[in-house]
Order: C-alpha cells, then structure tokens, then sequence
C-alpha cells in the first residue's frame, strides 16, 4: 500500500510480463485471489486493477504438480467415444502427482487404443485449470452423527449441535452455529474447540468440484482440498460402476492430513464435475480399497486391506458404509511374504473376475501378480499366479522408491489387457498382456487353497 500508484502498475506490469505466457487465465486467478485477501487491507482507499493484480500476485506461489513423480496410474473407458475409428477406444488416464513437499493431487490423461492393442497418448496441455470448490449443498444428518460416533466427536456438546439442525442441513447453517458454541463463555474451552474444529473437518471433506467444460481435461487437477487432503491425495482407483444402464466413475483413494489416511470416494460422470465423500464403518481402514465395477445381487462390494498384510472381501447394501470385511487371500509365494494388495478394480470376464494384485517380497521388491475369482461368488478364488505378472526391469529399479511396479486400475480392449503401471514411484509406462494366455495360465492353477 505504501507503493505509489504509478509504481504499483509497473511492478505489476513486470510480473505480468514475467508469468502471463506460464498461465491461462491468470490475471483472473489473481484478482480473485486479492478478494481473499482484501478484508486485510489497512485502509479503504480504492485501489485499481493492477494494484489489485499485484497484491494478488502477492499472496500466490507457482506449485509443479509434477516435478517429484507422476505415477500410480488408473485407466478407464473415456465417457466420450466419438470420432474414432472401428475398434478403437478413447481411454482416460488418472495419474497421481506428486510436487513440492511431496504433496499429491489426481491429474488426467487422455489417448486412444486402437483394434490391435496399440496405445497412442495425447499430448497433454501445459497448462493447469483450477477447479471451484464448493460445500455440499446438502448433508444428511442420520449419516453425519453416524460418522462423529466413528471418530469419537459426538460429545454432549457435539449432539446439542445435531440436535439444533434439520435432517437436511447445509454447511452455512452448520457454521453458524458452531461460531455461536465458540462464542458461547460456557462452551469456549480447548475441548470444545477441538470438537467442534472436527465437526467442521468432516464437512469439509465432503466437497463438490466443478471444472469449466472447455478446460483440456489434462489440465484438471484434483488437488487437495479438505483438512483430511491438507498432505496428500493417493493413489486414486477408478472404475466405470454400471447400474440401472448407467455409468458413472467411483475412485476410491486416500486422503492423508500428515498423519492418518482416511479413505475416500470419488464421484463423477463427465469428469467435469466431481463429489467428494467420506467412507465409513468400522472396516473403512487402511489403503488399498477397490470397488467392483457393479453389484452383485444387491450389495456393493469391494476389495480392501485393512490389516496392511492380505487381501480382505466387503459386501455392504450402501455404497459409503462398510461393516464386515472376510479374509480372501493371504501371502503365499516368496515375492508375496511382506504384503499384498490390490492393483485396482476386478475387471469382469467370461471366466471369472480378474484381479491383478501387487507382491512386496525381499528387500521391498513389488511386483505384480493376478488372481481369477468365481464370477458369482467372489469369495472363491479358482485361480492364481504361481510367479510375478510383471516385475521391474533394471531400467525401472531406479527411482523415488526403488524396485517397484504398481498399478492402480487396468482394462481390457481387443482382447488384451491394458495394463498402466508406475515405475519406482517416479513415472509411468504401459504393459499389454494377451487375455486369453492369461485367463488359460490361471485357470491352470485351479484348485490350491489359498486362504
């Protein structure tokens, strides 16, 4: 403020100069960051629009959502097949990315897999689209107190808040009267706080995003938003869920504050505009979970990991609440013995549901496997890889993490299975797999008890 004018539009005009051609839409960004900023100001003198665009600038940093490692992918049917020729198919790609201070967001990637199995990426943009960030117009009361029971937040003074809202609230009218607790002398100790600051967070973790439609969809970002993202948003595993002739794209991932992980979904179905929600129940622990791309009968299932060792099975009747978890397999083979887990979503087939799993083995080697499920009990496993899937080669060892190959999400087209698979947790490269030589290997290994 103690810039004259004429020197504050020079100053902007160098910056402007400086990070214009590094951002669409900046000058936008800016003025709306100076809006978050604005109620600080010292005095009420107007200011014009490059004093408001420097301050802005200001009270901004360049992050590189890429510059540690992109890796960790997921691959799904892309929502738009126009224009390809026949047998091809239009796929997306989630990525996660990992920047400065090892912080983690989702980015996209798109291309196209045409009827011989060949995979051609686009070139994704240079640029990063932010997204809107809103509350959830709407949050269910049933559900919210159910979840303060998990975390252990519904104290008495916790209840007198439920109980002061309708079954259907919406966050302003949750934050206001939370200031009023705090207002409160009687309630203003640093319990109460903390119990109300956490009723605040579970909100805030369930959020909606919305891009513009006209953003390249490399340019969306999913970055972390809520207080449970603040450190991180992991390993994302899309599917394409049918139901009732629909598709719409579920990702579980894990959000992580810097000191627990707390399971995530993710809803969309244009991949414009997103839902974001707390899993719960007692079984939503750990990383690792993946859902079926269906229902079988009528509950939701899903692989899970709660223990950090095996492979567990959950069935639930609704879709963000999980109970009961049963043992599906454990580790059996020497590249297994550390831990196992799932490498993404069952991919359903005429022989079974297919599952590629990931294997730690000595000195923290992953490698991937596969298993073949009863396609209608997935209970039962009929099939499973006796020797690694895939296994880093020595061009792949080196990296963030070395000696790793891991996968979050594959697909099948002309008749292969498209696997997407991070190398050394630093970036990210394709494998192809022949389905039929696949699905005979593991119908070959039938009958051993795994479990």
């Amino acid at each position: 403020m103690a810039l004259s004018r004429s020197e504050a539009e020079r100053e902007a005009a160098i910056m402007l100069k400086s990070f214009e051609g590094r951002h669409e839409k900046l000058q936008a960004f800016l003025l709306s960051r100076f809006d978050h900023v604005s109620e600080h100001l010292i005095t009420d003198r107007p200011l014009n629009r490059c004093e408001r665009l420097l301050i802005g600038a200001y009270f901004t940093l360049e992050y590189s959502l890429e510059a540690a490692a992109l890796f960790n992918p997921s691959i799904v049917r892309h929502p738009d097949q126009s224009g390809l020729e026949k047998g091809s198919m239009r796929f997306l790609l989630s990525l996660r990315a990992t920047g400065e201070g090892h912080i983690s967001s989702i980015v996209f990637r798109t291309g196209v897999i045409n009827r011989q199995g060949g995979i051609a990426l686009d070139q994704p943009s240079p640029f990063v689209a932010a997204a809107d960030v809103h509350a959830n117009p709407s949050y269910d009361k049933h559900l919210f107190e159910r979840k303060l029971v998990e975390m252990g937040l519904l104290s008495r003074l916790a209840q007198r808040l439920m109980d002061q809202l309708p079954d259907f609230f919406s966050f302003e009218k949750l934050t206001e009267l939370t200031n009023q607790a705090l207002r409160s002398d009687r309630l203003a100790n640093i319990d109460s706080a903390h119990i109300l600051e956490g009723v605040l967070s579970l909100a805030r973790a369930n959020y909606e995003l919305s891009f513009d439609t006209g953003d390249d969809c490399s340019e969306r970002a999913i970055f972390p938003t809520s207080p449970t993202e603040r450190r991180g948003i992991e390993d994302a595993r899309f599917v394409a869920f049918e139901e009732d002739g629909q598709t719409t794209y579920y990702a579980t991932y894990s959000a992580y504050d810097g000191q627990l992980v707390f399971p995530q979904l993710l809803e969309t179905k244009d991949f414009t505009q997103f839902k974001i929600s707390t899993l719960n129940g007692p079984e939503v622990a750990n990383k690792g979970m993946a859902l079926f791309p269906r229902k079988l009968g009528d509950s939701y299932a899903m692989l899970s990991r709660q223990d950090g060792e095996n492979i567990y099975l959950m069935y639930s009747d609704q879709l963000h609440f999980w109970y009961e978890k049963h043992i599906l397999m454990r580790p059996t083979y020497p590249w297994e013995f550390v831990q196992i887990g799932n490498c993404g979503s069952p991919i359903e087939t005429e022989a079974g549901w297919l599952v590629l799993t990931h294997g730690v083995g000595p000195m923290r080697r992953y490698t991937i496997g596969a298993i073949l499920l009863d396609l209608n009990d997935p209970s039962q496993v009929i099939g499973r890889l006796r020797e690694p899937l895939l296994e880093p080669t020595q061009e792949e060892r080196e990296g963030y993490v070395p000696n790793v190959v891991y996968s979050c999400g594959s697909l099948i087209h002309a008749d292969k299975l498209i696997i997407p698979y991070a190398m050394s947790d630093q970036s990210t490269s394709f494998a192809t797999v022949s389905v039929e030589e696949l699905l005979k290997e593991l119908k070959a290994n039938p009958l051993e008890r795994y479990s």
